[in-house]
């Protein structure tokens, strides 16, 4: 084992990984700490409790380093990912006034902004957590959203418009200093080296957004290939060019390349999550009896699941475990059971609606980009199934594949930093060297034709005959 090497941080929402990587992109160490529950007082409220993301990543890369067992010194950088659209309100040194408030937080959207006089500094994740590692208040300009920053999305720094600054309630002076992806933010300091395990001095690289750090590990920066990132959110990305500015079916973000943007689809809230959900729901039996088998929850429940028909015999659900803001009354649903079902039509029903949801999301995407794919690739720890990348490529009827060991935002973290430390060129250079090969999953004609009559005559109009009694609902059980 030879270096340079590559440390990619991925602090999401559930978890925070960190891996080890060499220069062409072979993981050779790795931590993962999972993140507390969500504080949630009351309703719209969503925060990381204490300072967890912090001590997340801290854990992990303690774990990362111990069982890494190459040179310290040849340890050229560390790409820093975290997860987007969370709010961090600091005191003059940086530290927290108050625990970061999630992505999943109604505050998170709206011109907030804690009253208190020892408030210096409003930021995102990155811009706090990039704190923590160097001690400077600087923050990558692409996990900073026009939904939520007084961002100019053209020139990737703060807008020179004052009014733009008190319609997000903050002022110029509480704004850190914006880098492109791809630049060194600082150095890794004595105290987070003594928290972390990672050498004093490193350099830590600004990313991303965590989902255009995702698309960055896939290996192409190509405009034919969309990226499907199951998470806690879900959502799916295709790259291009220009800066669309008032889209209908997709929003234009920052990609994890300079002056590149990221077209975003609607996606789902709680996508993941509600499989986690379920199997939470069955119980400790299951849970034991799939231990005894030597497998995962998943896997087991994933056995009963994949011989069913495509359909699932007709149980379909919609997931709105978590409404929309702009929708606060929908909920989540499975309709049409009968005497057939089983846990296994359940846990199938809850990955065709996956599959479904993004499909039509992504078609409504590319109709308007005036775009046609060749390939989808999904990453995130649900592309471990192949009974979801079947359904994915049975539903897409394109082929559907998923990368060959370690990748994700950690991946194209490391990626990122490989570039900004000169081990590769240019950040083209880096993707197609560092990311992974990709298994491929072809797509039944037959499954492909049920999905397709399923989708057009049923499933993308449950939602207009259910809103109406959802709404009347929302009253009495909000």
């Amino acid at each position: 084992m030879t270096g340079p090497y590559l440390i990619g941080v991925d602090c999401g929402t559930q978890s925070a990984k960190v891996v080890v990587y060499d220069a062409c992109g072979n993981a050779v160490s790795e931590g993962r700490q999972a993140l507390q529950p969500m504080s949630r007082p009351h309703h719209g409220v969503a925060v990381h409790p204490n300072d967890d993301l912090w001590d997340s990543i801290a854990a992990a890369s303690r774990q990362a380093m111990a069982g890494f067992t190459g040179e310290p010194t040849e340890i050229a950088g560390v790409g820093l990912c975290t997860i987007r659209c969370c709010k961090a309100f600091l005191r003059a040194d940086g530290s927290l006034l108050e625990p970061v408030i999630s992505w999943m937080d109604d505050r998170a959207y709206q011109p907030y902004v804690p009253n208190d006089p020892s408030l210096e500094y409003a930021t995102t994740s990155s811009g706090y957590l990039g704190h923590r590692f160097t001690g400077e208040l600087r923050d990558t300009a692409a996990n900073n959203v026009l939904l939520q920053w007084p961002i100019d999305t053209d020139t990737w720094q703060w807008s020179d418009d004052d009014a733009v600054f008190e319609q997000f309630g903050v002022t110029r002076q509480m704004m850190v200093e914006l880098q492109m992806p791809g630049e060194v933010i600082g150095l890794v300091t004595i105290d987070a080296a003594a928290l972390t395990g990672i050498p004093v001095g490193v350099p830590v690289v600004a990313t991303a957004n965590d989902k255009a750090v995702e698309m960055l590990s896939a290996g192409s920066l190509g405009e034919s290939l969309v990226l499907i990132s199951l998470g806690t959110y879900i959502a799916a990305m295709v790259h291009g060019h220009e800066n669309h500015q008032h889209p209908a079916n997709f929003w234009t973000n920052f990609a994890c390349a300079p002056n590149r943007y990221l077209y975003e689809s609607n996606g789902v809230r709680r996508g993941m999550w509600t499989l986690t959900w379920f199997l939470d729901l069955l119980g400790s039996e299951v849970a034991e009896r799939a231990r005894s088998l030597g497998l995962s929850r998943e896997e087991y429940i994933e056995s009963e699941a994949a011989p069913l028909p495509a359909g699932s015999d007709g149980l379909m659900t919609v997931l709105d475990w978590l409404a929309p803001t702009d929708r606060p009354f929908r909920k989540g649903m499975m309709l049409g059971f009968d005497a057939r079902h089983t846990r296994g039509h359940l846990y199938r029903s809850i990955l065709e609606a996956i599959a479904l949801t993004m499909k039509h999301h992504v078609d409504a995407m590319c109709a308007e980009l005036g775009s046609s794919l060749d390939e989808i690739v999904v990453l995130g720890g649900g592309s471990s199934s192949p009974l979801l990348m079947q359904i994915f490529a049975d539903v897409f009827g394109i082929p559907a594949s998923r990368s060959v060991g370690a990748g994700g935002a950690s991946l194209g973290a490391a990626i990122c930093a490989a570039t900004a430390v000169g081990i590769h060129p240019d950040i083209d250079t880096a993707a197609a060297t560092m990311a992974r090969d990709r298994e491929s999953f072809t797509p039944d004609p037959r499954n492909n034709a049920v999905y397709r009559d399923m989708n057009e005559t049923i499933y993308q109009h449950i939602r207009d005959a259910t809103d109406p009694l959802l709404e009347r609902a929302y009253p009495l059980f909000r």
